[in-house]
């Protein structure tokens, strides 16, 4: 880890922030922060326009800094070491420490304590694994940043005079995996950042607003009708053009936020309206018998507004929940694209991932953009579950072309092997491999043995027709008790008291064979090998 010479606070550790990546903002950027959206961080990171901080968002930012400066002394004393408010980078992961040892062992973060920390850390075997995940991502991106192995969260209240109301911790420990996870999604929210920074140059998107509020509606004039038997006096004239031109103007394009928001906003005051219109005519009946006029008017007027609203609200919900529709269509579609993307790197075998569930993501959501940012979250995450396995797969893949290659008929299964974990799935194979090779020695041997009998069987009848006519004389005995292999003289032996040469009787084939074998030191395949070929050069010279 390099630590920086920043103190935090200054316009300096800010401007580093401003182009790092940072442990505060790994929540955001997995889309899981309850203070900032990923959308948000994006157009943060990709634009340098920092949002304002109102005064009561402010006053608890300071007094989360007081309780971290009251908070570090009793930290030390759990730790064990002294600590200091640091900041340190290790590549672009950027960390800002509440507080660090000099051997940059053990971290410490603090945050103000709050009814959700203290129904968690109140249990008496509390670990960082039940911190909500916002706060094991930022401390996670930590101990990558220093290398350490734990972090001692801390969670605690002071009064205005300084004084502890409250404190509770924990230890979290280091999450390989979460690791993963933060490492893959800083590369993929590096290439939005990037692209997001290409559509605002090129205009196609707009600078993100407010949650949008439903547009003043354009106020009816009060009607007012008084009859005395007959309509004395009425506004019912102007009235009627006011209204007919309002429902004209109503709008029923939707398309953003903003038009849903007018649009129900709409609904809600024709409602109104015709309520209204509904008691005038009711006072009017009141006064009078009949005043046709009066009441064919505000009947028209008052359906005028029914049919409207009635149509608006429905355009509202099939609008709506064609747009809904059409994002999770669009990250489907996407999702889909990548997987192929993928899968075109480790063929033949296919990705068993599952698409990632963008309808129960959104659910119970009604504004379009807040859907479109649970979607965004749902595909990167569903992205980086494919992008893992097909890693997993490659590497598997890579394993075979070096140990097995020669062997892909032994592996019809491939595809359900990829499961298993690395050291199962090569233990499978080479084992495979090893019992192909035995099975197959087994065999070359059962030929081998079978060649050499059948080639004893052909000498032993080639030497029977041979001397087929000839007598056979008795071998001599030998009085030792210790029989030795006979042997191959270069010439006949000789009577010792009269020096005349003495005809040997004729060795049986096992034992002329055998003989030759011991005699030149070779086995008893190469022996009948060496009689069959002086055989055929015996023939073919005669």
């Amino acid at each position: 880890m390099k630590i920086l010479n920043l103190i935090q606070g200054t316009p300096e550790w800010k401007e580093h922030r401003a182009t790092a990546f940072n442990a505060s903002d790994a929540p955001a950027m997995l889309g899981i922060s309850k203070y900032e959206t990923r959308t948000q961080l994006i157009h943060r990171m990709a634009t340098g326009i920092v949002p304002e901080v109102d005064d009561a968002t402010q006053r608890r930012f300071n007094d989360g800094h007081r309780f971290e400066v009251l908070a570090r002394p009793l930290a030390e004393k759990i730790i064990g070491d002294e600590l200091s408010p640091v900041t340190g980078t290790n590549g672009r992961l950027s960390a800002s420490f509440d507080g660090l040892p000099f051997d940059n062992s053990i971290p410490f973060e603090h945050k103000s304590l709050n009814q959700e920390l203290r129904e968690v850390l109140s249990c008496e075997d509390a670990t960082g694994a039940d911190l909500e995940m916002q706060y094991q991502v930022q401390m996670e991106q930590q101990l990558m940043v220093c290398g350490g192995k734990k972090t001692l969260f801390m969670a605690s209240t002071w009064n205005e005079g300084s004084e502890l109301v409250e404190e509770l911790h924990c230890w979290y420990y280091q999450n390989p995996e979460l690791a993963e996870r933060i490492d893959a999604g800083w590369v993929q929210l590096e290439k939005d950042v990037e692209e997001y920074k290409r559509k605002l140059a090129a205009g196609e998107i707009e600078q993100p607003k407010s949650a949008p509020k439903a547009e003043a509606i354009q106020a009816l004039p009060a009607v007012f009708v008084q009859a005395t038997g007959m309509v004395t006096a009425s506004n019912l004239s102007e009235f009627k053009e006011a209204a007919t031109t309002f429902i004209a103007a109503i709008k029923t394009e939707l398309v953003c936020d903003q038009d849903f928001a007018d649009a129900e906003a709409t609904v809600k005051f024709c409602k109104e309206a015709e309520g209204n219109l509904e008691s005038t005519k009711a006072s009017v009946l009141a006064q009078m018998s009949t005043v046709d006029e009066v009441v064919r008017a505000l009947d028209h007027i008052a359906a005028q507004l029914r049919n409207k609203r009635l149509m608006l609200d429905k355009l509202v919900k099939s609008e709506k929940e064609a747009r809904k529709l059409e994002i999770i269509s669009k990250a489907g579609n996407d999702f889909t694209a990548h997987v192929q993307a993928l899968e075109s790197e480790t063929r033949p075998i296919k990705l068993n991932v599952a698409r990632p569930d963008f309808s129960g993501a959104i659910k119970g959501l009604k504004s379009l953009s807040s859907m479109q940012e649970k979607v965004d979250t749902a595909l990167r995450d569903g992205k980086f579950t494919a992008d893992q396995l097909a890693a997993d797969v490659r590497k598997k893949l890579a394993w075979c072309k070096d140990n097995a290659a020669g062997h892909g008929s032994l592996f019809p299964d491939l595809q359900s092997l990829m499961v298993k974990p690395m050291e199962d799935f090569t233990l499978t194979i080479t084992s495979r491999i090893d019992k192909y090779r035995a099975d197959e020695a087994e065999k070359m041997e059962a030929v081998r043995v079978q060649a050499e009998a059948d080639a004893r069987a052909k000498i032993e009848k080639e030497q029977r027709e041979a001397n087929a006519d000839k007598p056979i004389e008795p071998s001599p005995r030998t009085t030792s008790d210790k029989p030795s292999a006979p042997a191959v003289w270069p010439f006949p032996m000789k009577d010792s008291a009269n020096a005349n040469p003495i005809k040997p009787a004729r060795p049986s084939d096992e034992v002329l064979i055998t003989s030759i074998a011991s005699s030149f030191g070779i086995t008893y395949g190469d022996a009948c090998d060496w009689v069959m070929e002086a055989a055929e050069r015996m023939i073919q010279a005669a």
